[in-house]
């Protein structure tokens, strides 16, 4: 039991292996069709909403929160 455990560890091992050497391969058409990226985008905590917060919200004068309802309307 022990050893046929061993025998498809190894397996596996080689597969991940051989996959790896597939992937990053200089000359491999994934890469460079662009369809496998290395390197992604970094994750920005910043939101770019055009709403305004609660609290700049709440210390809005009613006109300004008048305009602030005619501009999200697209009016």
């Amino acid at each position: 039991m022990e050893e046929e455990l061993t025998l498809l560890l190894k397996e596996l091992v080689e597969r991940v292996r051989t996959l790896e050497t597939t992937v990053f391969n200089a000359d491999n058409v994934l890469l460079k069709a662009g369809l496998v990226k290395v390197e992604g985008m970094k994750p920005s905590i910043k939101s770019s909403s055009r709403i305004p917060t609660s609290d700049s919200i709440h210390k809005m004068e009613w006109s300004d929160i008048d305009e602030l309802v005619v501009k999200l309307s697209g009016e």
